[in-house]
């Protein structure tokens, strides 16, 4: 197990120069003029030529990417080339906070829904329950996290007033500052990966009840919740521990647009401002950050199984 790790390691570390390198010259094929985006209108040629130098902008392009490269491997990230200069890593290390205990919170709401939801579809197959579980599954996937957003603020925020329509308080301020902030974003993101959580559960677990031991555990007469809980369901969580992991490393990324209706300035919202400002610096270091995230999800995704199962074993 040990030595696996190691090569997984070694080879994510691999992925991430990877990532690296591709974004650093991909994001410069997007069309814009970041030094035209800095000075607007009010630049002269003399002004721009200097900004130009002062950024390094005037060097090679390899020459560029050679200096971001050796910075990056001792950690620095550069600077922010819009608005004043601020560094890459204390940016990120802002909004970062902000993007987990979204994800995290997120997450919490759809397994709290897609777990229950799964095993009674599963369980209940082709009766109200399966069906009223498959209509929550059709919406969830087809409604938009935006509209949902927007239809909580209207219902929680503007109308009853229970709960602030917009910002972020940090965890230091208190639970409840925290929560209150936090939730409807959470519901709003987190009702669609329930959605598709709960479609893999009940998938999975109508596979695993036509295996032979199922049947083996029904002729002992055991209870169909015995049966349920403690043998169809550890047996169904491989490929649903797969699409769990997809989706906390999506919710890192994905919640750009919840972030922007509530007002939350996460990684997301970070990174569409740095591409939209042709901020180089800030687009690749939050790339990379993403990416980092996507990487160990799918090494702990991985690891999990031989937890899950122990006739699976990496050598």
């Amino acid at each position: 197990m040990a030595s696996y790790i190691l090569r997984r390691l070694v080879g994510s570390a691999l992925v991430m120069l990877a990532v690296a390198t591709l974004v650093f010259f991909m994001i410069r094929l997007v069309p814009g003029d970041p030094i035209a985006a800095m000075l607007a209108d009010s630049g002269s040629p003399e002004a721009r030529e200097a900004m130009i130098r002062k950024l390094g902008l005037d060097q090679p392009l390899i020459v560029q990417f050679w200096k971001w490269f050796t910075n990056m491997l001792q950690g620095d990230l550069g600077a922010s080339i819009y608005g004043n200069n601020q560094p890459v890593t204390t940016i990120i290390l802002e909004a970062l906070p902000r993007t987990l205990s979204l994800a995290f919170l997120s997450f919490v709401i759809a397994l709290v829904i897609a777990i229950p939801a799964g095993i009674l579809s599963a369980t209940r197959k082709n009766s109200a329950t399966d069906n009223a579980v498959s209509l929550f599954a059709f919406l969830g996937l087809s409604m938009p996290d935006f509209w949902l957003a927007i239809l909580l603020i209207i219902v929680f925020a503007a109308n009853l007033q229970w709960l602030p329509a917009i910002g972020y308080e940090p965890l230091s301020a208190g639970f409840w500052p925290w929560f209150s902030h936090l939730i409807l974003p959470s519901i709003a993101i987190g009702t669609g990966f329930s959605a598709i959580i709960a479609r893999m559960i009940r998938s999975s677990m109508l596979e695993v009840m036509q295996a032979d031991y199922m049947r083996t555990a029904a002729s002992k007469g055991l209870t169909v919740r015995v049966q349920m809980l403690r043998h169809a369901f550890p047996n169904a969580l491989i490929p649903v521990v797969t699409v769990i992991g997809i989706a906390f490393a999506l919710l890192i990324s994905g919640a750009v647009v919840v972030e922007n209706v509530f007002a939350i300035k996460g990684l997301g919202r970070v990174l569409i401002q740095g591409i939209q400002n042709r901020d180089y610096p800030v687009v690749q270091g939050a790339v990379l950050v993403v990416s980092a995230f996507f990487v160990l999800s799918n090494l702990a995704v991985d690891l999990l199984y031989a937890v899950i199962d122990p006739r699976i074993r990496y050598s």
